[in-house]
């Protein structure tokens, strides 16, 4: 028979003490050591597995660090893009109020083309004899037509006052625009106080760099009432989450709004008629605001214009000027 071979451990506790002697089957030996190749490897690879685990996070957060940076750089330049719209926005309406002021009206131009181009393709004086007893008849109901419609335009006009209240506010003669829309303008301060802050390129009060103010700041005591500057209906009367804080909006028609922000109070509701001079809110300082006071805006078809050419009556001349009307607001 074959003997079994052994691997012979000798174990001493010191060098006097008593020798030991621990026979180790062969195939012990062999067990142990593929035991611990194995456990080694398993080690390594572990070893690799959570190396690697480490790279892909640590590339994980440099990615969504980096995406974060993208995100807020995408939002700043939105911002600015948007800024930059309102100001384009806001010189085509002042481009449009210059060209009205000077009689450049575009309908005016346009006018004048088909005229000249109707004079050079004027028929010859014989044709034209011709053409005018065909067509003199109706050439003449549509003129009558349309003097019985400037006729009643401007009875309804005269009988609302519209007219008498536009002259008030500084009507010329030349004026070539549409009257009732001045007459109903937003000609009333909201609030009578210091501006701090105009229309247009500012320093931003909280974070101090370059912006474009779309309104007129008016600081005055917390809890101030807060008038509305025409007669309209509330458009929108909550908190807003833009930085306006407590916000009124008001709809006067003719594609034209108030804005009021920054409130401590409203009130009024959204779909409410309010007439000018009446009570609708009151200073605060919601939203980003460094104090109290009153952001007012004027949007022209949603577009931010400048509203101190707007802005020409006080509540106190208001009062003097009509103080019925004044009454029936108190009451």
């Amino acid at each position: 028979m074959l003997r079994k071979r052994y691997y012979i451990l000798f174990v001493a506790r010191d060098e006097d003490g008593q020798l030991r002697k621990i026979p180790l089957p062969l195939h012990y030996v062999y067990g142990f050591v593929a035991a611990a190749l194995v456990g080694a490897f398993t080690i390594v690879g572990l070893a690799g597995s959570y190396t690697r685990m480490l790279l892909k996070t640590e590339k994980y957060n440099q990615v969504r660090q980096d995406r974060e940076t993208l995100r807020k750089d995408y939002q700043q330049m939105a911002a600015v893009a948007h800024d930059r719209n309102v100001q384009v926005a806001s010189l085509g309406a002042l481009a449009n109020e210059v060209t009205a002021l000077y009689g450049l009206r575009q309908n005016n131009l346009a006018t004048a083309k088909t005229t000249a181009s109707a004079a050079a393709s004027a028929p010859a004086p014989s044709s034209l004899a011709l053409s005018d007893n065909v067509n003199q008849q109706d050439v003449d109901q549509q003129q009558v037509k349309l003097s019985i419609n400037q006729f009643y335009a401007l009875r309804t006009q005269a009988m609302s006052g519209q007219v008498a209240r536009a002259l008030e506010g500084g009507l010329s003669s030349s004026f070539a625009g549409d009257w009732t829309e001045l007459a109903d303008a937003p000609s009333l301060w909201p609030l009578e106080g210091r501006v701090t802050s105009s229309f247009g390129e500012r320093q931003d009060p909280i974070n101090g760099e370059g912006a474009f103010h779309s309104g007129i700041d008016i600081a005055a005591p917390y809890g101030s009432p807060v008038r509305a500057s025409a007669d309209g209906q509330v458009a929108e009367a909550n908190l807003n989450g833009g930085g306006y804080g407590r916000e009124i909006v008001l709809d006067h028609g003719h594609d034209l709004q108030t804005v009021y922000g920054h409130l401590s109070l409203i009130a009024v509701v959204p779909g409410q008629r309010v007439m000018r001079g009446q009570v609708i809110g009151y200073v605060g300082q919601s939203g980003r605001a460094t104090g109290p006071h009153l952001h007012y805006e004027v949007r022209v078809h949603h577009v931010p214009v400048n509203p101190h050419k707007y802005l020409r009556v006080t509540y106190a001349q208001l009062a003097l000027d009509s103080p019925g009307a004044m009454a029936s607001l108190r009451k």
